[in-house]
């Protein structure tokens, strides 16, 4: 058995996504160009969908028979720290109209705003490709036709700004690991691969790399373990391995393997930028968004003490006839809702006056990191043209009074519901 223990530490786990370009058609895959420096939980997973045939006429009490219906992909990517380009990637596909034009010597400014309408016949909002690295050397899987189905800014007290994107995907997965048959006499001091080499730049690497070497016992038709203990670097790579008997019946190996890595299983480089803290963050309730500035309002400064903004696509996967796969064909919106809530201080009757009189507001947020030139800084800018106040209860907190603010986030006639600006160095999102 290999002499190496495997590398399946959680922070090991890399997560890539095609931020730059998104799918030409569903289940279409794109190349990856991102690598995201995403929460140490954020993991996506394939979840099957087989039904036990406890219904059908089997004569038996019990099931005997699982079908297999395929699968969909969902998880959440979480970023605790969240970057610019965090929120660039999440309200892209969130939203799904993007538009980025040059700034400065080597900036650009994003313009994201809701999508009105259908991409195509067979999605509502845009998709993307991610894959993940599990571990060091467990496995990569890769993620066809993800969506973003909802999206969660939080900016709490002494903290940085939290974001959050809920995925889901049409379950069309495909990933680097490989399980191969290989004919052998029962004795067979190695086993030579078909055709692959095993991924790994060194002998350790490719023993690790090699997780699993199974055989047919040819008398009790069971298999069993056998130990092997070196991995040639050739193409065909060859097994060592440790005669499993001393009889020369010709029987079945299974290898369990990684092969050499080829096309998406390379990762693109990780992108990091400055994260945003909440210290940076400005807040204005009221006023008036002209379509190029924010006029008036009022600033929240030191009476905030949380602000939540969630974002529900209400999306829903479907497989219909034509997918020509075990996996979704088809992702369209049920209806966009937003919300904001803001924990504050209640100092004053305002907003429960907003609340009685049933008017409306305009709520505008601007998150604004270092520079990554002279004049131009990081930056994000989220501009809700039209709001209006849910609810406004009164509570005790630390030994002040305090109320939960719920806004509810409208269309305006004229600008939409949301207008997101990100700043920074990326060129383009979803192009």
């Amino acid at each position: 058995m290999p002499w190496s223990i495997r590398n399946f530490l959680a922070t090991h786990n890399l997560l890539a996504v095609s931020a730059n370009c998104r799918e030409a058609a569903m289940n279409t895959e794109q190349e990856l160009d991102t690598v995201f420096l995403a929460d140490a939980g954020t993991i996506l997973n394939y979840q099957a969908l087989k039904f036990p045939n406890r219904e059908e006429l089997t004569g038996k009490e019990e099931p005997d028979r699982v079908h297999d219906l395929g699968g969909v992909v969902a998880g959440t990517l979480s970023f605790s720290r969240a970057q610019p380009q965090h929120l660039a990637f999440l309200l892209a596909y969130g939203l799904g109209e993007a538009a980025s034009t040059p700034v400065g010597a080597g900036g650009y400014r994003h313009t994201i705003t809701p999508r009105s309408g259908e991409v195509d016949e067979c999605r509502s909002n845009p998709s993307f490709t991610a894959a993940m690295r599990f571990g060091r050397q467990v496995l990569k899987r890769r993620f066809a036709s993800c969506f973003i189905e909802q999206v969660r800014l939080e900016l709490g007290r002494d903290g940085w700004a939290k974001a959050m994107g809920s995925v889901g995907g049409s379950g069309k997965v495909d990933d680097n690991t490989r399980v191969e048959e290989v004919g052998a006499a029962f004795n067979a001091p190695s086993l030579t691969l078909a055709a692959n080499g095993v991924e790994g730049g060194t002998a350790a690497e490719r023993l690790s790399n090699v997780q699993a070497l199974k055989v047919l016992h040819p008398a009790t038709q069971a298999w069993e373990d056998v130990s092997y203990q070196a991995v040639s670097g050739a193409e065909p790579a060859v097994i060592g391995i440790t005669p499993p008997g001393a009889g020369g019946d010709l029987t079945t190996y299974r290898i369990y393997y990684l092969p050499r890595e080829s096309g998406w299983m390379a990762f693109p480089d990780r992108v990091e930028e400055p994260p945003l803290k909440v210290s940076q963050v400005e807040v204005y309730l009221g006023g008036r968004w002209d379509g190029a500035q924010f006029l008036g309002g009022h600033r929240l400064a030191a009476q905030v003490r949380r602000l939540t903004w969630t974002l529900k696509n209400n999306l829903a996967l479907e497989s219909v006839p034509g997918a020509g796969g075990s996996y979704a064909n088809r992702a369209f919106r049920r209806g966009r809702e937003q919300k904001l809530e803001v924990d504050r201080d209640f100092r004053d009757f305002l907003m429960g006056q907003h609340l009685h009189d049933n008017d409306y507001l305009s709520f505008y947020l601007k998150a604004m990191g270092p520079e990554f030139e002279p004049g131009l800084n990081y930056q994000v800018e989220l501009i809700f043209p039209r709001v209006a106040v849910m609810a406004a209860p009164v509570k005790a907190a630390q030994r002040r009074l305090a109320e939960n603010v719920e806004l509810a986030v409208l269309e305006d006639d004229e600008y939409d519901s949301v207008i997101a600006y990100v700043q920074n160095k990326v060129s383009s999102y979803m192009g």
